[in-house]
């Protein structure tokens, strides 16, 4: 069972998740390019997501569907998250952009929580897959 078809098996309320997490994470970041100030903030951003979800691919592949494949997410997202808020409280940020870092940091912080309680649950024991291979 590939990563996609282990995630179409997961609830509807995950699966619209993710996709406002794909937005958030992926797509809304690109707009950061437009100002000049946020440019290497949108890069960071797609950068590091890209990584995340590299780095989930693989270890789906060594480990299966476990909890602790949220790990990459609170690796490559929690500095960007800090990154992001430092740069959206500086002066030099126009409104908009800061806005949309706003949003960006909401939803990565809602995902970071969700892989927080993951990791912690896997670190505790729970290292069972979630999702057992048809």
């Amino acid at each position: 069972m590939t990563f996609n078809e282990a995630m179409a098996l997961q609830p509807m309320w995950v699966q619209l998740w993710l996709n406002i997490l794909f937005f958030g994470a992926f797509v809304l970041p690109l707009a950061l390019l437009i100002w000049r100030e946020t440019r290497l903030a949108g890069v960071v951003t797609v950068l590091a997501s890209v990584a995340a979800a590299v780095s989930i691919n693989w270890m789906y592949v060594q480990m299966g569907y476990v909890k602790l494949l949220g790990l990459p997410h609170l690796i490559f997202w929690g500095p960007v998250v800090v990154y992001l808020w430092r740069l959206q409280g500086r002066g030099h940020v126009r409104l908009w952009p800061r806005r949309i870092i706003w949003v960006v940091v909401a939803i990565i912080c809602v995902s970071l929580a969700f892989d927080a309680v993951d990791v912690i649950r896997w670190l505790l024991g729970e290292r069972s897959p979630t999702i057992l291979p048809a």
